[in-house]
């Protein structure tokens, strides 16, 4: 066994000459322990709001987008994208349509995103799981146009999901001027009815401003024939989605940018990111002012063990040795902490996901979930770890040898 680790490990064990020491040593491994146990039961936190607002865009985020990487058109016929159709790795194709126009109904008016898709857009995404209302996902029978829209979109215009008179559609008209005399000249008017259902992502960003309509809609309005704004893309359940992803954006080549769910809301998960990272921050400067209990004991042990240092120096021990001994007692207080603390935060993180103790309020329903969401990364508890140990070994390096020279040497 090795010599240092073997003094290191009585000295942490055995009791001392003075009781104080054994507390301050508790006190210090109970320190790093709720320090650790704070990241783990944090970022996992973090981890599972991130996953439930993943899951909320997955009933209508493609699982991959393609998008013109300049501009805002392309043309749906492009050889590229004719390759994609015969991808054995994409399970659906869907062309879309995306353009602002104004809504107008009952005298309201708003501004709203209309977004028109291919008939298959039901199978593209999970949108039967976010509809409300009497009616059925439907896009058009026969001429008769229908418009779904979001809840908050919906309230705005002071429209019940099946709402019976039709939304007048306004788009300007490509290449032409809006003429202030009388504006509708110069614009292209269509109309949408309901097909008794709206739609619910419980997002701001769809649930205010979202219209889905059929394509062919989309494009008589928007006057963009043979064109589309993107294409969205559903895998095959054995496909890989890095990997598909990868291969897609080779074969389409830069003219064009592949998003997954995560880059279609860049912006939601960055900032997600960023606050998740200065938790993490934050939580290890905490765990920093923890380790100054392990300098403390390690500071009265030292003093404590002037007697025995003597003895193993005169056993033919050197300075380092005798360093090292201290210095390996103070990284054993850090990984007991780190374990410890491993332990708990996964522990304290399964009672959470399994009885949810910490919860929204009181009453249920009044949020999108009830407790607060926990999701544990195998990752975020290898960074946990790695972290606990740089800072505890880094902590006490300079303190020990200081210490340890100026207490131990051989008077």
């Amino acid at each position: 066994m090795n010599f240092p680790f073997y003094i290191a490990s009585r000295y942490l064990l055995s009791k001392k000459s003075h009781h104080a020491i054994n507390i301050i040593s508790g006190v210090s491994v109970c320190g790093v322990a709720i320090a650790t146990a704070a990241l783990v039961c944090i970022l996992s936190v973090f981890n599972g709001f991130q996953d439930m607002v993943a899951g909320l865009f997955t009933a209508f985020d493609p699982e991959l987008k393609v998008m013109p990487a300049e501009g805002k058109w392309m043309a749906a016929d492009e050889k590229e994208l004719e390759v994609l159709r015969k991808n054995p790795n994409i399970a659906v194709y869907t062309e879309v349509v995306e353009d602002d126009a104004l809504l107008v109904v009952n005298n309201r008016q708003t501004m709203a995103t209309i977004k028109g898709v291919e008939d298959n857009f039901e199978e593209l995404t999970h949108i039967d799981n976010i509809l409300f209302g009497d009616g059925v996902f439907e896009l058009h029978v026969d001429v008769i146009d229908y418009g779904i829209l979001g809840s908050n979109l919906l309230l705005q215009l002071g429209l019940p999901a099946d709402f019976s008179s039709a939304i007048q559609v306004y788009a300007p008209r490509k290449g032409e001027r809006i003429d202030l005399a009388d504006p509708r000249e110069s614009l292209n008017q269509e109309e949408l009815y309901s097909p008794k259902v709206g739609f619910m992502v419980k997002q701001n960003k769809y649930d205010s401003h979202y219209v889905v309509t059929n394509i062919a809609f989309a494009r008589r309005l928007f006057e963009r024939q043979g064109y589309v704004s993107a294409v969205e893309l559903k895998l095959v359940p054995q496909a890989n989605l890095s990997s598909v992803k990868a291969e897609i954006q080779k074969t389409l080549g830069d003219k064009y940018r592949v998003l997954d769910r995560y880059e279609q809301q860049e912006d939601t998960f960055k900032i997600m990111q960023i606050e998740k990272l200065i938790s993490y921050i934050f939580l290890t400067f905490i765990l920093m002012i923890a380790c100054f209990n392990i300098i403390g004991s390690l500071a009265m042990l030292i003093i404590d063990k002037k007697e025995d240092a003597v003895t193993l120096r005169n056993l033919g021990a050197n300075e380092k040795q005798i360093s090292s001994i201290f210095m390996m007692e103070g990284r054993m207080i850090c990984l007991l902490g780190a374990f410890i603390g491993i332990a708990i935060g996964l522990t304290l993180c399964y009672l959470q996901q399994e009885f949810g103790l910490i919860r929204f309020g009181n009453s249920e329903g009044s949020y999108i979930i009830d407790a607060y969401p926990v999701s544990v990364h195998a990752i975020d508890i290898v960074v946990v770890f790695l972290t606990v140990v740089a800072v505890g070994f880094l902590s006490v390096w300079y303190p020990v040898k200081h210490l340890s020279k100026k207490y131990t040497k051989n008077r």
